[in-house]
C-alpha cells in the first residue's frame, strides 16, 4: 500500500493500454497521466527543480517562473506548493481554462499572453515576457524547459528504462514532440540499447520543429513555433505530422471505448496508427507514450461546438483512417 507525504512521490509507471481492439493495429500506449500533476510533465518538472536546488539557484525567497502551454505549469504549481516556492506561469490564450484554474487552485499566479507580438508567435511572446520578468526582479528563477538538459535527462533516467523493462523486444517507439525533452531522453537511451529501436517523432501540423511552414495550432501540448533547442535530429529515425482534426478524431475514437485521453495523446496515437498502417506489423512490438489524460480538454477537444467551429461540421463523423505527413 503506497503511503506518501509529498505529491511528486507517486507516479504510475507500469500501465499500458493495448489499442489493437480500438484501431486494428498493434500498439501499446504507455499511460503517463496517473500522478497528482496529471501528465508526464511531472518528471521534467521534478528533475528541473531538484537540479536548480542542487546548484543553489533556488532559495526560500525565489520566484519560479516558466513559460508553459499547460501541463508543465500544473506540474510546477504542484511542486512549488509542496516545497513552499512561489510560482508564476506565463501561458497564452490556447491554454485550457481547466488547466489555468488548476494552477491557481495550487496557489500559483498565471499570466496569459493574449496575442503573439513577434514573428515567433505565442511562444516568442511568452518567452519575451519571462525575460522581462527576470530582468526586472532578481528573485525570479527561470527553469527554461526549452533549453534545460534536466528536461530530457528526466526521461533518460525514468521513462525510457521503464519502457525497456516492460518491452525488452521493443521495435518502434512513438514519442510526441513539444520541447522534445521526452523525445530526446528516450531516443538517447535507446541509442545505447543492445538492439535497434526505430524512433518516430510525432509532431503537430503547423509546427516548425522538423521543418515546414508554421501554421495555426489550437490544441496545446505538442509542436513549436521555433526549432526546439533540445532537438538533435541524429537520434530520430523519422518524423510524422498530424493535422489537428485527426488529433480530435483519435481522441473521440478512444473515448468511445472508455479511454479519455488528452490532445497530445490523440496526436501521438494518430501519428502512430498512420505509420503502422503503412508498415508490416506482424511480430512488431510498438509502444507510444501518452503524455496526459483528457479531463483538461473537456471544453475544447471534447466540446462539440468548439471542435466543429474550428475543424468543420464533419470532423466527428468519420471513423476512418488518420492520415499524416511523413518527413
Amino acid at each position: 500500500m503506497p503511503v506518501i507525504s509529498v505529491p511528486d512521490a507517486f507516479n504510475e509507471e507500469e500501465l499500458y493500454v493495448d489499442l489493437r481492439s480500438v484501431f486494428g493495429h498493434p500498439l501499446f500506449l504507455k499511460c503517463e497521466g496517473f500522478n497528482f500533476a496529471g501528465s508526464i510533465k511531472l518528471k521534467a518538472a521534478t528533475e528541473m527543480v531538484e537540479s536548480a536546488e542542487r546548484e543553489g539557484a533556488l532559495t526560500p525567497d525565489s520566484v519560479l517562473v516558466e513559460s508553459s502551454s499547460g501541463n508543465l505549469g500544473v506540474a510546477l504549481s504542484m511542486i512549488a506548493a509542496s516545497r513552499g516556492y512561489h510560482f508564476l506561469c506565463v501561458t497564452d490564450s490556447r491554454c485550457n481554462l481547466t488547466t489555468r484554474l488548476m494552477m491557481e487552485a495550487l496557489g500559483s499566479q498565471v499570466h496569459v499572453v493574449a496575442a503573439p507580438e513577434s514573428p515567433g508567435g505565442y511562444l516568442a511572446a511568452r518567452l519575451d515576457y519571462v525575460r522581462d520578468l527576470c530582468a526586472a526582479d532578481d528573485r525570479c528563477v527561470w527553469l527554461s524547459q526549452y533549453t534545460n538538459p534536466a528536461n530530457w535527462k528526466a526521461h533518460y533516467r525514468r521513462t525510457a528504462p521503464a519502457i525497456a523493462r516492460s518491452f525488452p523486444q521493443l521495435d518502434v517507439l512513438f514519442v510526441g514532440a513539444g520541447t522534445t525533452g521526452t523525445l530526446m531522453g528516450c531516443a538517447r537511451y535507446f541509442a545505447q540499447w543492445d538492439r535497434h529501436v526505430h524512433i518516430v517523432a510525432v509532431d503537430s501540423a503547423g509546427s516548425v520543429s522538423f521543418g515546414g511552414p508554421p501554421g495555426r495550432r489550437m490544441i496545446p501540448g505538442l509542436g513549436m513555433s521555433v526549432r526546439p533547442p533540445l532537438l538533435d535530429d541524429s537520434f530520430v529515425d523519422e518524423a510524422v505530422r498530424v493535422e489537428e482534426a485527426e488529433t480530435v478524431r483519435a481522441c473521440h475514437r478512444m473515448a468511445r471505448r472508455g479511454f479519455v485521453f488528452g490532445g497530445s495523446t490523440g496526436t501521438v496515437v494518430s501519428g502512430a496508427m498512420d505509420w503502422l498502417a503503412r508498415h508490416e506489423t506482424h511480430g512488431l512490438t510498438a509502444v507510444a507514450i501518452a503524455p496526459d489524460l483528457g479531463e483538461r480538454y473537456l471544453d475544447t477537444v471534447y466540446q462539440t461546438n468548439w471542435v466543429r467551429g474550428l475543424y468543420g461540421d464533419d470532423v466527428l463523423d468519420s471513423e476512418g483512417s488518420t492520415p499524416t505527413e511523413s518527413r
